[in-house]
């Protein structure tokens, strides 16, 4: 109970300041449609129209209206196509969990593997070119990897198309995303599995003659498995926030290029959706790493139970 009033908190939060900041923007729909199409309209043809969009009534009053739609599950049309939101909405949602489920896949293929390599080969030249390539994959944005990789494989060797569609078209958008993510994941992962490697049950199987790779695939790996979980759970929510950049790059068609398109042309019911489902999206992804720690490492089944023992004992 606690926990789902923690939910509805927060995405009430998020929802209201994302609901702020759009009408601090200083311009509406109606202008910006005005600017992309270069037709000037009379005032009143103006008024007229933001009267039609509801545009004209106090800030509050808005979000009260959106906010009560979205608990009877209407999130309104958009200003630009007059479509039903939700249904816009979840037409793009595949296409953007295609894209992100192929970048947390590779994500797991680069930065595990070369994360246990690294931690192995602790100080070693191996350990500081991955190290230092992890660093120089942080250092780069997203929409840079992005623009490098369409002028290399889709314009000088016209491997890939420009325009990312069908299955070729998935590649380069899905290896910009994974290149960040994996940059990042290869030092946890790496920092994860030196830290269990200095606990005590390793020291005294190498004291009993166990081999080092016995005691790395058996006892060290599993035991980092709940925090590499975790990381991973919480990166598949940072890559669908994250996607929105690097599909209107590739021109891919997914929420994160229609929010990008919304933002620019102030389609405020689609801005508030896109909010609202990532938002959503993410704390879920957040709830599933939180039980999966559980289940997985038993230690922290054990301190809740002892927590809930003393706490019994405390009470009179």
């Amino acid at each position: 109970m606690r926990r789902l009033l923690h939910f509805v908190f927060v995405l009430f939060g998020i929802t209201f300041l994302s609901f702020a900041l759009i009408h601090m923007a200083g311009s509406d729909a109606v202008l910006q449609q005005m600017d992309v199409t270069g037709v000037a309209l009379s005032r009143e043809a103006m008024e007229a129209q933001r009267e039609a969009l509801g545009l004209d009534r106090p800030f509050l009053v808005q979000y009260a209206d959106w906010l009560r739609g979205c608990l009877r599950g209407d999130f309104g049309v958009s200003f630009l196509s007059g479509d039903d939101v939700l249904s816009v909405f979840l037409s793009k949602l595949p296409a953007t969990l295609l894209l992100a489920g192929i970048s947390l896949f590779l994500t797991i293929l680069i930065s595990v593997p070369l994360g246990i390599y690294a931690a192995v080969r602790q100080n070693r030249i191996s350990d500081w070119l991955i190290r230092a390539g992890s660093f120089l994959g942080n250092s780069l944005p997203n929409f840079f990897v992005a623009l490098l990789l369409l002028y290399v494989f889709a314009i000088r060797l016209p491997v890939f198309p420009v325009i990312s569609e069908g299955a070729s078209g998935v590649v380069l958008p899905s290896v910009t995303l994974a290149a960040a993510m994996s940059a990042k994941y290869v030092r946890q992962v790496r920092a994860a599995v030196l830290e269990e490697m200095t606990r005590d049950y390793v020291t005294g199987a190498k004291a009993r003659g166990v081999s080092f790779s016995v005691i790395l695939f058996k006892n060290v790996l599993p035991s980092c498995l709940p925090a590499l979980l975790t990381m991973l759970t919480l990166s598949a929510g940072s890559l669908l926030g994250g996607t929105a950049v690097v599909e209107s790059i590739f021109m891919w068609d997914g929420v994160g290029k229609l929010a990008v398109d919304a933002i620019f042309m102030r389609d405020y019911p689609m801005i508030q959706a896109y909010v609202l489902w990532m938002a959503l999206i993410y704390m879920l992804l957040n709830l599933a790493a939180d039980i999966s720690y559980g289940r997985l490492d038993p230690r922290i089944r054990l301190n809740e139970k002892d927590n809930a023992c003393q706490k019994k004992r405390r009470s009179p």
